[in-house]
């Protein structure tokens, strides 16, 4: 990717925030645009951006080659709605959005003509959200998702995966909206509808001092943004439901071993389950 390629950050939360910071390390020029003052100038102070404003800055839209939306979805759709005539011809605008089929093609029809959409999805997150949080080191072992629709050009969905690339992913690959979707809702949503579900199963306020690491690596992500994931859940619910289903499903089976002391049947769920893990086992890097 040429170094001369200027990139604007709409939104410059914890994901915004982490692609700015890697791309101004990779000796890039950054701006951004975001609600408040305060991330901006925690920004600029930490050398994450170049310039940035809580405007809608028309100069700085125009001069961009590269934009990266990190909005919620109803924000992001809303964003383009009102500001997408400002964007250059020429212009590649990408995402990080965790919900594709609802927008991909919604945000394509509004677009000026000659201004391409090309999705992605960086599988990367703290629990913690906010530019004072950001880190080019989430991204490293992490997956990055291409998501083209038929309008897309092989010259953006190669932009596109460069930018994973320079980001510092490990993995890169390419889905359809409607795969991504079915995807996002077991490997992400499910896991976090499990850990909301763990952490409300029992409110006793002294089990913090018993517990050990299995009970804090299974709930970390209970810690939840409530505004975003309550809207990723809804935006998918079709997908999301039908994995929750299929959860209920195999819980019940375990359910039942533990019910009748079924042990042959509880062990063999168990090594079907550590065979399954091994292929999501990250070898460290030195």
């Amino acid at each position: 990717m040429d170094k001369n390629t200027k990139f604007l950050i709409v939104g410059l939360g914890l994901i915004g925030g982490s692609y700015a910071k890697t791309l101004k390390k990779q000796g890039f020029k950054v701006a951004a645009i975001t609600k408040n003052q305060e991330d901006i100038d925690y920004a600029v102070k930490h050398n994450i951006i170049d310039f940035g404003t809580t405007l809608i800055d028309e100069k700085l839209i125009k001069n961009a080659d590269i934009i990266v939306f990190a909005l919620y979805p109803h924000i992001f759709v809303n964003w383009i709605k009102e500001n997408g005539h400002l964007i250059n011809k020429n212009t590649i605008i990408t995402d990080v959005t965790g919900v594709k089929t609802p927008i991909v093609k919604k945000i394509q029809n509004m677009l000026p003509c000659g201004v391409e959409f090309i999705a992605a999805h960086p599988m990367a997150g703290k629990e913690t959200c906010g530019v004072k949080y950001s880190s080019s080191s989430i991204f490293k072992n992490a997956n990055y998702i291409v998501v083209p629709t038929e309008k897309n050009t092989e010259k953006a969905i190669n932009v596109c995966k460069d930018l994973g690339s320079v980001l510092g992913f490990k993995d890169i690959s390419v889905l359809s909206p409607e795969a991504h979707d079915e995807m996002i809702a077991f490997l992400s949503q499910l896991t976090h509808c499990i850990a909301i579900s763990l952490m409300c199963a029992n409110d006793n306020p002294a089990l913090v001092r018993y517990t050990g690491d299995s009970f804090r690596d299974l709930t970390r992500i209970a810690n939840i943004n409530d505004e975003m994931w309550s809207e990723l859940f809804i935006e998918n619910k079709t997908a999301l439901l039908r994995e929750m289903d299929a959860f209920k499903i195999a819980f019940d089976r375990l359910y039942s071993t533990v019910r009748d002391s079924n042990r042959e049947e509880m062990r063999r769920l168990m090594r079907i389950s550590t065979k399954r893990r091994k292929n999501f086992n990250v070898k460290k890097e030195c």
